[in-house]
Order: structure tokens, then C-alpha cells, then sequence
């Protein structure tokens, strides 16, 4: 599993970041916000497909590995082999672990170890930093 600390493939500046997310996608994916709980539609939506990160597309989780964590932000317990990179985050007073794209270095939430079998891991997923890619569109 890459670290943020090793180099991504894809870099951008900030102003060209701007320029291709929204606000809100901006403030998370590249300025480590959090959107408020309960307020992605992802959080409750169990369809079938893939999730991209929303700065650059690469595919992050499927849909087989999410479930309602009841926490406010759509969750998961695994991601797809390669996909997340990781990093200590030590704000708010505490030590967790920041998950990120591993293409792009885009901040995509948390992974705390309260999961669900089989892996134990609570991916806590910011719906803002993803695109959501139905199985009949892939």
C-alpha cells in the first residue's frame, strides 16, 4: 500500500485542480475538508458498480465491499487492490489513518479498524471525493 508521501502520477497545481472540481470536491479531495455526515446521497445508495475518485477517475471500491456503517458517510470494508494510498493524520487531537488516491493523492476520508468480517476495516469515504459508475454504464 503506497504512502502519501511517495510520488503520484497524476500532480496538478492547485488553480488546475480548481478548475476541474467543484468547490466542495476541492475542499476534500485536495484540502483534506469533510463534508457533513448524512449528506451524500452515496451513503444509502446500494446499487451495483464502481467508485472512482471524483478528482481522477481511478477506480476505488466496488459495490460488493460497501455497507451502512451508520456512521453518515457511505462506507467500506475493503477497496480495490492498489487503489488507496495512506497517511498519519493527526488533527483534531487525535492520530487516524487519512486514506487517499493512490494516483492522485486525492483525500478521500479515513480507515478505522471497527469493520465488519472479513477485513475488519471501516473505510469512512467522504461521497463528495467519488463518482459513482452503475454496472450497466461500465
Amino acid at each position: 500500500m503506497k504512502t502519501s508521501k511517495d510520488n503520484f502520477e497524476i500532480v496538478k497545481s492547485d488553480q488546475e485542480w480548481q478548475e476541474i472540481l467543484r468547490p466542495e470536491q476541492f475542499d476534500v479531495l485536495r484540502k483534506h475538508g469533510t463534508e457533513i455526515a448524512g449528506t451524500s446521497p452515496f451513503n444509502k445508495q446500494y446499487r451495483t458498480g464502481t467508485y472512482v475518485c471524483g478528482g481522477c477517475g481511478y477506480p476505488l471500491f466496488t459495490s460488493d465491499i460497501k455497507y451502512n456503517s451508520g456512521t453518515g458517510w457511505p462506507s467500506f470494508y475493503d477497496s480495490i487492490k492498489g487503489a488507496i494510498a495512506t497517511s498519519v493524520d493527526q488533527s483534531l487531537f487525535m492520530t487516524r489513518k487519512e486514506v487517499h488516491c493512490s494516483r492522485c493523492g486525492g483525500h478521500l476520508g479515513h480507515v478505522f479498524s471497527d469493520g465488519p468480517a472479513p477485513t475488519g476495516l471501516r473505510y469512512c469515504i467522504n461521497g463528495v471525493s467519488l463518482k459513482f459508475f452503475p454496472k450497466e454504464d461500465i
